[in-house]
């Protein structure tokens, strides 16, 4: 066992499984680790280095905010930090076509609230939900999500997560939030007139367009139109967590826009700053208002830091049309995907993308990648999930394709 593994193993939490490498350095979708040996990376980081690694833009950015102040606290107003909100209201407003490509803007304006992560984002979510039901609803509190969702690994984050498994050890979760299938319009239309016990009258819906970590399973878009009809008759909010499929993943600068819906709660994290740790959950004007000094807050949310590379990170992407990238890469993912040995079917859109197996041996993949060269992910033992950099190019799809085919192929020899 090498230095760092024992150290890790000695001193580190075991709440992840690792792999025996330590990755050192990366650019673009090309990470190197510690003797040097070169990865594809298909993971990104979870879909975190989203521009890919050490992008010049978000480089520049830290390398001279790093020399000026790093931290002042939400007390005083901070460099790039309200610019980056403005940023993010554009995006949040647009709309797209069906493929994700831009058509125009719903004039929107957005109110952002920075935070670290995506669970602290979908806690922030919460909070403006619950605030919505207090003030519009007669103190309604009921959080109603999806099966198979996930939403973070805070407790309220947990309970609105749809999957038992995460729950079992951690038992009681915050009381409020149930779930129903994905897809099942009359399930959720039911619980919002007849709302369950556990949660009492609904304040919010709270949803994932494409459910990452349950296995990259898409709503349809004609689900979601049918929700945002319902949460709208109901004077209920609709909240989109985009942590995962947001800043251009899937196409479009939000999945959401893909069925022409436009919510009223939208978190996000990942993909904001490349890679450094930042999150956000905006809400339309009308909601956000309800959220006075004091309401809530983050020592660290929206930092010097993390505002510039934010800022750099989604003005890079819509200066270098990086969700046209995304749209016609993801495409040729897919379809490269879909020939491949022991792929039954393959689901997402853009830049997220899972490759269903036809037998059990997807966390064996995961390893043999590792010593192709790949950085690749699963869900469970039959699911490949694709989370590459946004700026992955089709020659790197195609050697990856490549690699993985012979993994694949070598179970059906």
């Amino acid at each position: 066992m090498t230095d760092f593994m024992s150290l890790d193993e000695t001193y580190v939490m075991h709440t992840y499984g690792r792999l025996p490498v330590e990755l050192v350095s990366g650019k673009g979708a090309v990470l190197v680790d510690s003797t040097g040996k070169e990865y594809l990376d298909f993971l990104a980081g979870i879909g975190a280095a989203s521009l890919g690694h050490c992008h010049p833009a978000v480089a520049r950015a830290l390398h001279e905010q790093i020399d000026k102040v790093w931290q002042t606290s939400n007390y005083y107003y901070a460099e790039n930090r309200a610019e980056l909100a403005h940023d993010l209201s554009d995006l949040l407003s647009k709309t797209t076509d069906a493929q994700g490509h831009v058509t125009g803007s719903t004039g929107t304006i957005w109110q952002t609230f920075f935070t670290n992560s995506g669970a602290e984002a979908n806690e922030a979510a919460i909070k403006v939900a619950r605030r919505w039901g207090e003030a519009k609803l007669g103190g309604a509190t009921g959080i109603l999500s999806a099966r198979r969702s996930f939403h973070g690994r805070t407790l309220a984050t947990l309970a609105a997560t749809g999957q038992d498994v995460f729950h079992k050890s951690f038992l009681p979760m915050p009381a409020g939030f149930a779930s129903v299938p994905l897809n099942d319009i009359e399930a959720l239309e039911q619980a919002l007139v007849n709302p369950p016990a556990e949660t009492g009258p609904i304040c919010a819906v709270m949803l994932e367009c494409i459910q990452g970590e349950g296995g990259v399973w898409p709503a349809d878009p004609a689900y979601l139109q049918q929700v945002s009809e319902l949460c709208h008759k109901h004077g209920i909010l609709l909240a989109i967590d985009e942590v995962q499929t947001g800043f251009f993943r899937c196409g479009a600068p939000f999945c959401y826009q893909l069925a022409g819906i436009e919510p009223d709660i939208v978190s996000m994290a990942k993909g904001i700053g490349d890679g450094f740790p930042m999150g956000a959950t905006a809400a339309r004007k009308e909601v956000a208002s309800l959220m006075k000094p004091g309401d809530h807050g983050s020592t660290f949310g929206g930092n010097c830091l993390a505002s510039a590379a934010g800022r750099a990170t989604v003005e890079a992407m819509v200066s270098e049309g990086i969700g046209e990238h995304a749209i016609s890469a993801g495409a040729h993912l897919a379809e490269g995907l879909s020939q491949l040995p022991l792929v039954t079917e393959v689901r997402g859109a853009g830049l997220m993308r899972g490759a269903q197996l036809r037998i059990p041996v997807a966390t064996e993949v995961v390893d043999r990648g590792l010593e192709a060269g790949l950085i690749l992910n699963h869900i469970g033992d039959s699911i490949l999930r694709f989370l590459p950099p946004l700026v992955v190019t089709d020659d790197q799809i195609d050697l990856m394709l490549e690699r993985l085919g012979k993994i694949l192929g070598s179970y059906e020899a």
